[in-house]
């Protein structure tokens, strides 16, 4: 393995008698990664269904290892029922040791593709609000796609630069993921790619990056809040030292103890200009001591301002206003009235015909570029009402009176992610009509338009299952 003179020489000087240890994990296969969605299964009864052998990953309650030279699960229906996410095992940490409480409003502030935004979509199950955020715009869209794919729809994908977001959201977030863009050192085994753009972009770049980032940030968090910095190098610039200019320019923060591990490293406050001891208190992921890449995590709490813990929690508000106070379209009244869940009529949206389902409290966004506000729901078009493959993903499957519930085994599924026609004529009687979800082994994959015992295929073109 060729490695960059100047990393060789940071790394011996960061592992000692570890370096020929961290070599020799560069002969060593990598490891592939899975985690469950909890929002629509749980760990236990995935492990039940799940297609492949699992080892379980013993930092994260809900991810797993998978042989991935051997088996494929994104080409798998479960996949498209949003049940997990692929996603790298150390990378997996951040998200989970970010204390998500019901009701948090929570920013992701790099968030594309969504890996840890979707984790903690999942852990606000429904309530309060997810703003995920990523400045490039491209990222944005695949970022959306997950996000809806996972069935969360409490949710707000932005594309801004962070610091733009400031003066909409001072002191409004009750939690901040910052998985910062990085020099990429912890990734080199996974992707020798990264080897290239670092002698390109080296950690001096991204520092600058990093702390312009943090503080942004640090203005959007309520007092009491907290911020979960993470990266996948192992750069002190990039990681202590930036934590130290954080502390050094916003002192109300501390840095927090983070939920143990035996292969978790701590981190290295000899490295920093202060040798302040609170930076023993961040983590360092190290590949030759775990089964995952390399990454970097810091838990950070600011000051409170006089109230118990600074966090002021609102309810999600689908059953917070009675129904009536809003004249909903007779259509959309019509098809909401045989769900078996409560909207808020308060909190519908009708934006050039298509509906959407708001979180509460949101700030007016005038100025802001956004992909998504809310969940989806649907399109109204002559006089009819059209549901969305969000509100799909959204649904489970006791919560919609009309379900065509095929077995994962059974031919119609991948055809039906395919985008085709369905024959389902034993499934239903003749006089049997309308707007049908589909589901396989009682997860949603998407809607169909039901008549004459045919399902008129009606998943996203855009998430059709493509053939090798």
């Amino acid at each position: 393995m060729n490695l960059p003179e100047a990393f060789e020489r940071k790394m011996k000087n960061l592992l000692g008698d570890e370096y020929e240890d961290y070599l020799k994990c560069f002969d060593e296969p990598r490891h592939f990664g899975l985690r469950v969605n909890t929002s629509k299964i749980s760990v236990e009864n995935f492990q039940k269904i799940s297609p492949w052998p699992l080892k379980k990953v013993p930092w994260i309650h809900n991810g797993f290892y998978y042989d991935g030279e051997k088996y494929q699960p994104a080409k798998h229906p479960y996949y498209f029922a949003g049940l997990y996410y692929l996603q790298e095992p150390s990378a997996m940490t951040p998200a989970d040791r970010l204390p998500i409480e019901p009701g948090d409003k929570v920013l992701d502030v790099c968030a594309a593709p969504g890996g840890k935004a979707t984790e903690l979509g999942a852990r606000l199950n429904g309530t309060g609000l997810l703003a995920a955020n990523d400045l490039s715009n491209s990222r944005a869209k695949g970022l959306l796609k997950n996000i809806e794919l996972m069935g969360i729809g409490n949710v707000l994908v932005l594309s801004e630069e962070p610091g733009k977001l400031i003066p909409y959201f001072t002191e409004y977030f009750d939690k901040i993921l910052i998985d910062a863009p990085c020099s990429g050192e912890g990734m080199f085994r996974k992707d020798r790619k990264m080897i290239r753009a670092w002698e390109e972009h080296g950690p001096e770049y991204f520092s600058k990056i990093q702390r312009s980032i943090i503080t942004q940030a640090a203005q959007m968090l309520k007092p009491g809040g907290m911020i979960l910095y993470s990266t996948c190098t192992f750069s002190p610039e990039e990681n202590e030292q930036t934590i130290e200019y954080l502390l050094t320019e916003y002192p109300e923060f501390d840095v927090c103890e983070i939920e143990g591990y035996d292969g978790f490293s701590p981190g290295m406050p000899e490295m920093t200009a202060s040798s302040d001891e609170r930076l023993k208190r961040t983590v360092r992921i190290f590949p030759q001591r775990m089964k995952g890449e390399g990454h970097f995590l810091a838990l950070l709490k600011k000051g409170s301002s006089g109230t118990t813990d600074g966090i002021q929690h609102k309810k999600s508000g689908a059953a917070t206003a009675k129904r009536g106070r809003k004249k909903l379209p007779e259509e959309l009244e019509e098809f909401l009235s045989d769900i078996r869940r409560e909207f808020n009529p308060e909190q519908i949206d009708i934006r050039a015909e298509k509906v959407y389902y708001m979180p509460e409290g949101l700030p007016p966004l005038n100025g802001v570029r956004f992909l998504r506000t809310g969940l989806l729901m649907g399109e109204l078009k002559k006089k009819r009402f059209e549901p969305s493959q969000a509100f799909a993903m959204n649904l489970k499957k006791e919560e919609y009176p009309r379900i065509l519930d095929l077995a994962v085994s059974d031919e119609r599924v991948v055809k039906y992610l395919k985008g085709e026609t369905l024959d389902v004529e034993d499934l239903v009687s003749e006089k049997d009509k309308g707007w049908y979800l589909v589901c396989t082994d009682g997860y949603p994959l998407g809607f169909g338009k039901l008549s004459n015992q045919v399902l008129k295929n009606k998943y996203l073109p855009g998430w059709r299952w493509q053939s090798v």
